[in-house]
């Protein structure tokens, strides 16, 4: 698992260039087959536009791309708006523009930066996430320790869940690149009386 910046949400962005409008859509996908069922519902929401011309990039590197004119010039359509994906790190994401002729022609620099405008702004709109590999952890220590602890731990980490009973047990979550210093900071902080326990793997969200 990686760190990867993808979609924080949905979007949409409206123009109209020389009478055409181009609506923009963006939104997240997993992995391939979500971004291919955007684009299906894209479409089917679009039935009479001129073009729905697509990119997308899936996988944590953005491994997977896949791009369409959709029947406008070679390379004035797909390939500027999966630029504008490239050029702003994102990933696992899909960006659909709509077009509805407008009777002009734009030529083949206009076709480009109207699609790849379209693309920038639904991407700016939507919002970026980072997404960061992290550890979870388990915590158990009486109320005592837990008070000692409680502001380190909120500084230190995400806090997930916090039980009280006979004694207190917290879940976080922690960046795994930074899940040693917080182990080591914990029982430091304690005096060697609590000890992380680590629970599996999950995933911390940073937002632009």
């Amino acid at each position: 698992m990686n760190r990867y910046v993808t979609v924080k949400q949905e979007s949409v962005y409206e123009s109209v260039i020389s009478r055409s409008r181009f609506i923009s859509l963006c939104f997240p996908a997993r992995d391939e087959d979500e971004a291919l069922a955007r684009l299906a519902g894209a479409r089917a929401n679009h039935p009479d536009a001129s073009h729905v011309c697509y990119a997308y990039r899936v996988g944590e590197r953005g491994e997977t791309a896949r791009f369409s004119d959709a029947g406008e010039p070679s390379g004035t359509a797909g390939m500027p708006i999966l630029e504008a994906l490239r050029t702003q790190g994102v990933t696992n994401a899909l960006v659909a523009v709509a077009r509805y002729f407008g009777g002009t022609l734009l030529g083949t620099g206009g076709l480009a930066r109207a699609y790849g405008g379209g693309a920038v702004e639904a991407l700016r709109r939507a919002g970026r996430i980072e997404r960061i590999p992290a550890a979870l952890f388990a915590l158990h220590m009486d109320y005592a320790r837990f008070g000692a602890l409680e502001a380190f731990l909120r500084k230190a980490a995400r806090i997930d869940g916090i039980d009280y009973a006979d004694h207190v047990f917290v879940r976080a979550a922690v960046a795994l690149e930074d899940a040693e210093a917080f182990e080591a900071g914990v029982v430091e902080q304690s005096f060697g009386r609590v000890r992380p326990e680590r629970c599996g793997q999950g995933q911390l969200e940073r937002e632009f």
